[in-house]
């Protein structure tokens, strides 16, 4: 019997060894840090918005803390040097993705190219969206769209001023308008229900809010793997409703695709139609599935939507709290545009406020607040610090630009700071990564910046804006929600009336007659 009790003694070691990391040997020399919980580790310790927890933590561990996630270590770097030496540096070895239920559930199985591990298909998939789909020309191609959307964008807001407004529905609408058409060829949605098979506009925005926020969750049973079973929160449960959503969606636009491709005039005219040809190559290394061409096309569609509209609604609120900024911007407009015309794409290069004021909103209020989680490939050495394989490494962005060691006054909104400062987003100046940088980059984001930038300077140009009469500035929240993209809590409502005259406004009656 007491033989008996040793035996099952030693195999519950031996399970606890293998379960829980808390129990092997630990790694020398790791990157300082909260002392771990058995089994939830430093969880504890993280609250509804992480970024922030996580920048309170890093104000006592430093710049390079390391974290224990259940039973999974957790890097963060929450510096530019740091951000530098992931992202740049050693950026061959952090350049995977962790697994997760949503990268699982919600992108076809690591299908697409957020979550996909580095490998020969993400390879493949980054070199399709570069040298196909994002390329300088193909982008120049869809021009028309974008200024066709925009006119119709001023057209709805015109025929709604004077009246209480949400911005981030009217912003949605126009960045999913230009979506739809760019990579699927049409716009698909609504604003009422008109077909059986067809999401209604606010139907698919709430997908969107839906996916945006269960890709920013932590999910229980990715850090404690033997509980993922139970599925304590109910996420995994949302990411397969959302899935089915999804994928009803792609392929009712597929099979119109499909449709199409037999007819004697077909000519290959977005994004979809590149991908489903690409689908029927055999030259390509690695087989693009159906799966494959559905998490592609998800990306596309949901990279630059809810991104787009919640940075110009963030830069909106900004700019309504400080009217002085505003009519700095307004200003600027009159001068280099003139106020008979709207602002387009060849403009952008010369309106060096409307560029720092986009940049500001960035750098307050960046498009990911912590970067989409990178994974350690091998053991490393970070200045210093011992790295092991398999860790998951976090980039705060968000605490980044709020580093008083790179910006002054950084919790003040001024965009006079990037006036004749040469310093980008493209993934080259570490203190301002809203796009990430190195492999993981977003491939799109050259589109995005396009997005908003002429949204922001035409919502400017075209019209005054003013807080409803109930609200004073200095009660306006600036209170946001943890997501991939981290929106305001509050949605931003205001009031406005136009400011252009002459030839641009009978331009808008005609499209609203139209």
């Amino acid at each position: 019997m007491e033989i008996l009790l040793w035996i099952l003694l030693a195999m519950t070691f031996y399970i606890l060894f293998k379960k829980f990391p808390f129990f092997n040997h630990q790694t020398k020399n790791v990157p300082p840090g909260p002392k771990p919980w058995w089994i939830i580790g430093n969880l504890n310790l993280i609250g509804p918005l992480p970024h922030q927890s996580i920048h309170k933590l890093t104000q006592k561990y430093g710049p390079l803390m390391q974290l224990k996630f259940g039973s999974k270590p957790v890097v963060v770097a929450s510096s530019a040097d740091m951000a530098k030496l992931f992202l740049r540096t050693y950026d061959h070895i952090f350049a995977s993705r962790p697994a997760t239920a949503v990268g699982k559930y919600t992108a076809y199985n690591y299908c697409d190219i957020a979550w996909a591990p580095y490998g020969p298909y993400w390879l493949q998939g980054r070199k399709i969206y570069l040298n196909e789909l994002f390329s300088s020309k193909r982008l120049e191609s869809y021009e028309y769209i974008r200024v066709e959307e925009r006119r119709a964008f001023a057209s709805r807001l015109y025929a709604v001023s004077g009246k209480p407004v949400c911005i981030k529905n009217h912003l949605s609408r126009l960045t999913l308008s230009i979506l739809s058409r760019i990579v699927l060829g049409k716009n698909y949605f609504t604003e009422s229900e008109s077909g059986d098979e067809m999401f209604t506009l606010e139907e698919f925005q709430e997908m969107l809010d839906e996916l945006f926020f269960l890709n920013g969750v932590l999910n229980i049973g990715d850090w404690i793997p033997c509980l993922d079973f139970l599925d304590l929160q109910g996420y995994v449960k949302r990411m397969k409703v959302l899935s089915k959503k999804f994928d009803k969606f792609h392929e009712h636009v597929f099979d119109e695709h499909r449709a199409r491709r037999v007819k004697k005039d077909y000519v290959a005219k977005d994004m979809v139609d590149l991908l489903l040809e690409l689908a029927d190559d055999p030259n390509l290394q690695v087989k693009l599935t159906s799966d494959g061409v559905k998490g592609l096309t998800q990306d596309l569609m949901t990279g630059g939507a809810d991104t787009t509209s919640t940075t110009v609604e963030w830069a909106m609120s900004e700019l309504i709290k400080h009217p002085k900024l505003m009519a700095k911007a307004t200003q600027e407009l009159d001068k280099v545009i003139g106020r008979e015309k709207w602002v387009e794409e060849s403009d952008i290069s010369n309106l060096s406020y409307l560029d720092a004021i986009v940049k500001e909103t960035l750098r307050l209020h960046p498009v990911a607040v912590l970067l989409t989680p990178r994974l350690s490939l091998q053991d490393c050495n970070i200045s210093g610090f011992n790295i092991s394989k398999g860790t998951t490494v976090l980039i705060n962005s968000w605490s980044i630009g709020r580093d008083e060691a790179l910006w002054e006054e950084p919790h003040e909104f001024r965009p006079e700071r990037f006036l004749g400062l040469k310093m980008d987003v493209k993934g080259q100046n570490f203190e301002l990564l809203p796009f990430g940088s190195g492999r993981r980059m977003c491939p799109g984001f050259s589109l995005g910046l396009k997005m908003i930038s002429l949204s922001l300077g035409n919502m400017l140009h075209g019209f005054k804006w003013k807080l409803t009469q109930d609200m004073k500035v200095e009660d306006l929240s600036m209170d946001e929600v943890y997501g991939l993209a981290t929106p305001r809590k509050y949605p931003l409502v205001a009031i406005f009336e136009p400011r252009l005259f002459g030839s641009s406004l009978s331009n808008l009656d005609f499209i609203c007659l139209s």
